[in-house]
């Protein structure tokens, strides 16, 4: 049995690591275009689900995918395109609530477990000036939303009611239910 991580996201795999269950990392080529007219929620599930079944895999392997997305009144805020954009969405967020949703799938014995978990953040008002210069750092510009909490964001964020470690891109605690429930001998072995 081996673990997979089906992306190549530092912050994943560092997430991941907080398990002490050794894995590989293997890239997904699956096609992360979601569809604007179906619910957010259900689309980054979809997303993950797609992305753990294209890795190559066997059997016996669990295979572990998240996908993140940023949605802010209804308007789903992935990477920045630009450094404008990245402006743009952060300009968005401020003075507002938003919600980070992961989908989450996991396959393992034959059986598959795709979940999405949110968590609500509010951001405190940015000046233009503040927006620019985090920008400017590049820290926006891999991650959904244009901002990683871990990071300078964590001066933006006021309020947040959820996972800390969703909006990081892996829910570290539903992801431990889900192979608590589907392969308990996993987590058993690796204390």
């Amino acid at each position: 049995m081996q673990l997979i991580l089906a992306s190549q996201s530092p912050r994943r795999k560092e997430l991941l690591g907080l398990f002490h269950i050794p894995f590989t990392v293997r890239t997904s080529d699956a096609d992360e275009t979601m569809d604007p007219n179906l619910p957010p929620e259900g689309e980054v599930a979809r997303v993950s689900r797609l992305k753990a079944q294209a890795v190559p895999h066997e059997d016996g392997d669990v295979v572990v995918a998240a996908d993140t997305i940023v949605v802010c009144d209804g308007q789903v805020l992935g990477k920045p395109r630009s450094r404008d954009h990245a402006i743009e969405m952060l300009s968005l967020l401020s003075g507002r609530d938003h919600q980070v949703m992961t989908g989450l799938t996991v396959l393992a014995k034959g059986q598959q477990v795709s979940v999405t978990e949110i968590t609500d953040i509010h951001f405190r008002e940015l000046s233009q000036k503040e927006i620019c210069a985090y920008v400017d750092t590049g820290e926006p510009m891999d991650k959904a939303g244009s901002y990683g909490i871990q990071g300078g964001a964590a001066l933006f964020a006021e309020k947040m009611h959820g996972d800390y470690y969703n909006v990081m891109g892996l829910p570290v605690c539903r992801l431990g239910k889900i192979l608590r429930q589907l392969v308990p001998e996993l987590l058993e072995e690796n204390p």
